[in-house]
């Protein structure tokens, strides 16, 4: 992994000296924007309209529809719902990728989210036998091994204890893992879409730690889940009393059974499955127990046949959100190119794109809230002359740590992992408008 720890100075020196060539003023994208709206209509049809036609009679100056009448009373709905016009935004599966339903995979819509935190009914689904329905008042959650006053747990019990809300991302670490061995997923929200970053409320594993006493020698834990999988994780002492957090709400609300109702657990920055959904008992002890999931699943394979064992952390990756496949460009002149960057090492220190597949790099300005383990958003002006490109986004993260591209990669793992594919990823931008999944190979 040393060969991919690159320090980016010298290329974001050159960045800083480039940064004039493709960003322009806002003033010229004032100038620019008659002329833009004209030529929206010439590649909407040619690249794929990002928005269904407008209806002439509600657009000024006729007064709409919408102001001719009273609007509808208080929701009857017990739990609100988004617009109707917004019914495409949801999860989306793809059927090869899981042989049966109970194990299962969900996309989030990632090209279609705003900000950093993504909603309970959109946050990616990963089931390895199915999600139980568990009545809170039947939970119990046991704590027992290497622990001086091993106890039971009811939901009551734990939610008296203090709590904490953290904002922390969740990525699967087969994110991207169909590209391995070329770009494949023709959408954005199957290339990136396994990865969400909500507000989660719980209470922290070390008060746990301080209130039953941990043995001596205890160098290790078990995290196991309700579920029909029996799903169970190898974690060290060090992380579990670290920042890990056992989580009853998800954005303000209880957990909802997909994700885990009505106790997960949260190991930030650590692959997706660690965080055990369900969870039903933590065991302390002096070793791994090396269980199915982390030993037939969940390495990384290399060209040798042989595995990496034990690669929990999820390293720095970043994608471009606007351009992508769902939504082309629809019009020469300014646009703003945006992504999400994030880092299981810590906190995104900056972004760099490129526009020629990487041959030139130029910083892009983060956005909002840069937090721990969390994701980032980043922004970057930019005036495109119609011509063909290759949009390229590079994050860094607070350690030094420098996303890598595909082939740096494959020069270390080879081609047969599906695991922690956090290569820089390319769109090809057509004259068209469209926007297409590719791999850009510096050989």
């Amino acid at each position: 992994m040393d060969k991919l720890k690159t320090k980016s100075r010298a290329v974001m020196a050159q960045a800083e000296r480039e940064s004039a060539l493709l960003e322009p003023t806002r003033r010229s994208f004032l100038r620019g924007s008659v002329a833009t709206m004209g030529a929206a209509a010439t590649l909407g049809a040619t690249g794929g309209a990002a928005f269904a036609a407008s209806n002439p009679e509600n657009l000024p100056p006729n007064v709409p529809e919408w102001s001719k009448m009273l609007g509808d009373r208080v929701t009857a709905e017990p739990y609100g719902i988004p617009s109707q016009y917004e019914k495409n935004v949801h999860r989306r599966t793809v059927p090869w990728l899981t042989p049966t339903a109970e194990s299962s995979i969900s996309f989030t819509p990632i090209q279609d989210l705003h900000g950093i935190i993504t909603p309970n009914g959109l946050h990616f689904e990963r089931h390895h036998g199915g999600f139980p329905h568990i009545p809170k008042e039947d939970f119990r959650l046991i704590v027992h091994g290497m622990v001086k006053n091993e106890r039971m747990f009811t939901l009551q019990d734990l939610m008296r204890f203090p709590q904490v809300s953290r904002i922390h991302f969740v990525e699967c670490p087969a994110n991207s893992g169909a590209e391995w061995r070329g770009a494949q997923m023709d959408k954005l929200q199957f290339t990136h879409g396994m990865v969400s970053c909500c507000e989660w409320t719980g209470v922290k594993v070390s008060t746990l730690m301080e209130e039953l006493g941990v043995k001596p020698g205890a160098k290790w834990v078990l995290a196991e889940g309700a579920d029909a999988a029996g799903m169970s994780r190898s974690i060290p002492i060090e992380k579990i009393g670290d920042d890990c957090i056992l989580a009853y709400a998800q954005n303000g609300e209880m957990l909802r059974p997909e994700q885990g109702y009505p106790l997960r657990l949260i190991v930030p920055g650590f692959e997706g499955n660690m965080n055990v959904k369900w969870i039903r008992r933590l065991e302390f002890g002096d070793m791994p127990w090396h269980h199915r999931e982390e030993t037939s699943k969940y390495t990384d394979t290399l060209s040798n046949g042989k595995s990496r064992r034990f690669t929990w952390s999820m390293d720095t990756k970043s994608v471009i959100t606007s351009p992508c496949p769902e939504y082309p460009m629809l019009a020469k002149g300014y646009h703003q190119i945006r992504g999400l960057a994030w880092s299981g090492a810590g906190k995104i220190k900056g972004v760099d794109i490129s526009v020629d597949g990487g041959k030139n790099w130029m910083p892009a300005r983060l956005e909002g809230m840069v937090l721990d383990k969390a994701l980032t958003r980043f922004v970057f002006d930019w005036d495109w002359n119609g011509q063909e490109v290759l949009l390229q986004s590079r994050a860094y993260d607070e350690t030094g740590y420098v996303q890598p591209t595909i082939d740096q990669l494959r020069a270390v793992r080879g081609t047969w992992s599906i695991y922690h594919n956090n290569s820089i990823h390319t769109w090809l931008v057509k004259k068209s408008g469209e926007v297409q999944n590719v791999q850009v190979s510096g050989k």
